[in-house]
């Protein structure tokens, strides 16, 4: 038995504490947000956050996390359904095209701006970088990261 909180909630998961936290996640919780992309930690489709730092689920065993608090994209709105600055700005800005890789990219985001509050361009292209867009929206990204962050700093002040 693997413990572990997901988006708040206690889980005591009777799995293969070898199997990959993306599949404990997908196929036995049915928390379908993170995607399988590559297999390999190279896309960055399977973004959770562990303990507030972005992972690669698709390469993360689930006994590796075990008592660790993870947070899918399903876990990022609020208690009172609000949701994250990052969803929003990516919402505004009309950032997805074909989806498939946004939920990495937002968990990605957000761990960048919990780590810095006013990130430069060059602070976003390298923490970004591990997540790929087939569709090209990397501009876009980009100016939704600055987006949140300027809402964050003037929720904050």
């Amino acid at each position: 038995m693997v413990r572990v909180t997901i988006n708040g909630k206690p889980h005591n998961l009777e799995v293969d504490p070898n199997t990959p936290l993306l599949w404990v996640l997908r196929e036995e919780l049915g928390l379908t947000g993170a995607k399988y992309g590559c297999g390999a930690a190279l896309c960055g489709c399977c973004t959770v956050h562990v303990n507030d730092e972005a992972r690669r689920s698709c390469v993360t065993p689930l006994a590796s996390v075990e008592g660790a608090s993870i947070v899918t994209i399903e876990g990022m709105t609020s208690a009172d359904n609000k949701l994250h600055p990052v969803q929003e700005a990516w919402i505004a800005l009309d950032v997805a095209q074909c989806g498939y890789c946004q939920t990495g990219q937002i968990m990605q985001a957000t761990a960048l701006l919990a780590a810095s509050s006013n990130p430069t361009d060059q602070q976003i292209d390298d923490a970004m970088s591990g997540n790929l867009c087939r569709c090209g929206t990397y501009n876009q990204i980009r100016q939704a990261i600055k987006q949140a962050a300027a809402t964050m700093a003037g929720n904050r002040g």
